[in-house]
């Protein structure tokens, strides 16, 4: 058996999609409305629960041994803590965000009742040591406490926005436009508007599979799984699997290209070997070879929610990414074969051992 023929084309245009739809945590109406509209075009049974998440379901032969797919909607941005008379905004990080990554440029500012723009601003580069943003140019990194937000609104204009402590600020949406590199995918938010186009096409694919599965577009992931912990403490499961990016640094094993990746463990704990073997022989059925890593600094729907004991077992399968949190490049080919793999478990159940 071979994995099936995914269109590259169509995989791209669904993430780009999903990537010019602002969701930052806990602010993800945006997104939330692209989904619901998508799986309704696709007459499958979904919902938005009490937490925030999307949740479509595709029923199966077995209803007592449900498993769930999540990828979490929300980005990383920042967060209004003050608003000054003069119309800057001093923000802080929202997930794991860093001003350097973003540089100077145009971000979006979600007010309560417009967006408007704003420019991430370090300060001018003409100084001395006289003034502080010369240490931004020898010996200090750029940190969001020494950067601002510069609106050139005042603080009426900024008032009838809605703009407040509280208010999320995200890269500007042109900024935001993924560019296609050969067989790669670069853009801000790939973790995690990638995974998402994944379940959208779990959902158009799948069909009554072995057991119940939830696609869950999970919500506030970044700032601490709070969606997953909400569906799985709500939601009896045999399984939970998320899907993620997975970072290419010198410290992991881990290759750029078309190859998925199978975790071991991450920054919150080991995931369940049965389920990793069960994935394995998934993707050795339609010939996709895995590889496998034990990574740090990092944490995903599954290994949170199986920390907390929600769920007894779960995985993560992911596609390596450069610049994580940064300017994201996956290959589609890696995308696409998690898709597969993911498919093939969903259709076969628990495969059985030969």
């Amino acid at each position: 058996m071979v994995a099936p023929t995914i269109d590259y084309d169509v995989l791209f245009n669904t993430i780009e999609e999903l990537v010019l739809h602002h969701s930052p945590s806990g602010v993800e109406g945006e997104i939330d409305g692209f989904l619901r509209d998508r799986l309704t075009n696709l007459q499958v049974e979904h919902w938005q629960d009490r937490a925030g998440n999307i949740i479509a379901k595709i029923p199966g032969k077995d209803p007592q041994n449900a498993i769930a797919i999540t990828g979490h909607k929300d980005e990383i941005g920042a967060i209004v803590k003050t608003v000054a008379r003069n119309g800057r905004l001093k923000v802080r990080p929202l997930g794991g965000a860093f001003p350097w990554v973003y540089g100077e440029g145009v971000v979006d500012i979600l007010g309560d009742r417009e967006t408007i723009p704003g420019i991430l601003s370090f300060g001018s580069r003409h100084v001395s040591h006289e003034s502080p943003q010369k240490a931004l140019q020898d010996t200090a990194p750029v940190l969001w406490e020494r950067a601002w937000v510069e609106t050139k609104c005042n603080a009426i204009e900024l008032s009838d926005a809605g703009v407040r402590p509280g208010t999320r600020v995200v890269v500007g949406k042109h900024r935001k436009q993924p560019l296609r590199i050969k067989d790669y995918i670069a853009s801000y938010t790939l973790d995690n508007k990638a995974s998402v186009a994944i379940l959208l096409a779990l959902a158009e694919r799948v069909k009554n599979p072995r057991q119940d599965v939830y696609l869950v577009a999970s919500a506030k992931e970044e700032v601490g799984a709070i969606g997953a912990l909400y569906f799985t403490q709500n939601q009896p499961l045999d399984a939970l699997i998320a899907l993620e990016i997975c970072p290419l640094s010198l410290e992991y094993p881990i290759q750029g290209g078309d190859l998925p990746v199978l975790l071991s463990q991450d920054g919150y704990g080991i995931y369940d070997e049965g389920l990793n073997r069960e994935l394995k022989m998934s993707a050795d059925l339609i010939r996709i070879p895995l590889q496998f890593a034990a990574i740090s600094g990092f944490g995903s729907d599954a290994s949170i929610a199986m920390k907390f004991g929600h769920v007894a077992r779960a995985a993560c399968l992911g596609f390596p990414t450069e610049n994580t949190h940064g300017y994201e490049i996956a290959h589609l080919g890696a995308i696409a074969n998690c898709l597969a793999i993911l498919e093939e478990y969903c259709q076969q159940g628990e495969p059985e051992e030969k």
